[in-house]
């Protein structure tokens, strides 16, 4: 499945290469599940409002292929994606829409599908304009679920990656198989964990202790619990009317939950360790030539 193995590796070798350019102050981060319909999106969405409330300036990358919805959760629709960058001959500033508070949002489309096609000149013009991408606090890449190169060369190439779950067995095991296949590959020794729609504090910290325990006694893989999301109507009625529930209900369960997470991301993610977001997509391309 994975004959770019040997590239996912060695770029998590040269990882603590890059991390010694100090000028970059974009952190990266991929957030991914191990199976789809956990809620991953929603957490993303608002997520990135809350730190833009925080006074953090955040993009988000909505990289799943042909699945993703981040739009639709925003309240906006984008006109274009990096398919028109690369060809349609959009500039970067014409495909980024604003959503709630000013988070921006990019599509990657079927453009992600096919940056394996690109000659070297259309991935140096790409590049080129992904200056236009400075001045980021945050970019959250939403990727697609499940274990495929996509979602692991994304892992491999971002300054750190969450993992979204819920305490359901399936949901579960496919979380565990996910972090399984980026540390088989080598990809990242640590990781973060948001569990979602938990019924009370008990369950979340139960849950992550469940893959806290099998992940470092068989992976060797230090996970971080970022924290729990409560199960809250709140959240469907937000996704009823494409209104974020950090706007919407901003004193819901689920908006304190997402607060609490926002501030313990700015407790331990270092932004001063990063790639940078052209620095991040040269290795993309490095994955899949």
């Amino acid at each position: 499945m994975l004959d770019q193995a040997s590239k996912l590796r060695e770029l998590a070798n040269e990882s603590t290469k890059i991390k010694n350019d100090k000028n970059l102050s974009t952190k990266i981060i991929t957030v991914t599940s191990g199976k789809g319909g956990v809620g991953k999106s929603n957490i993303v969405v608002n997520l990135a409002i809350c730190l833009q409330k925080m006074g953090k300036r955040v993009l988000i990358f909505d990289a799943d292929i042909g699945m993703g919805n981040d739009d639709i959760l925003m309240g906006c629709f984008p006109k274009y994606n990096i398919f028109d960058i690369i060809f349609n001959e959009k500039d970067i500033t014409e495909i980024i829409v604003e959503g709630p508070l000013g988070v921006n949002l990019i599509s990657g489309g079927s453009g992600l599908g096919r940056m394996d096609d690109l000659t070297d000149i259309q991935r140096q013009k790409f590049l080129e304009n992904l200056e236009g991408l400075r001045g980021y606090d945050y970019i959250l890449m939403d990727t697609g679920a499940g274990i495929n190169k996509s979602v692991l060369s994304f892992i491999s190439c971002s300054d750190d990656f969450i993992v979204v779950t819920t305490p359901e067995p399936t949901s579960l095991t496919d979380a565990y198989s996910l972090i399984k296949a980026v540390r088989h590959f080598n990809i990242k020794d640590n990781g973060n964990i948001i569990v979602n729609r938990v019924l009370d504090n008990i369950e979340g910290e139960n849950t992550f202790l469940k893959l806290q325990g099998a992940a470092e006694k068989f992976l060797d893989i230090k996970l971080n619990f970022l924290g729990k999301v409560y199960e809250d109507s709140k959240l469907l009625k937000s996704v009823r009317v494409q209104k974020p529930v950090y706007i919407g209900y901003p004193n819901s369960y689920v908006s304190k939950d997402i607060e609490n997470i926002a501030r313990k991301m700015e407790g331990l993610l270092i932004r001063e360790n990063n790639s940078g977001i052209q620095k991040f997509f040269k290795k993309i391309f490095n994955i899949i030539s």
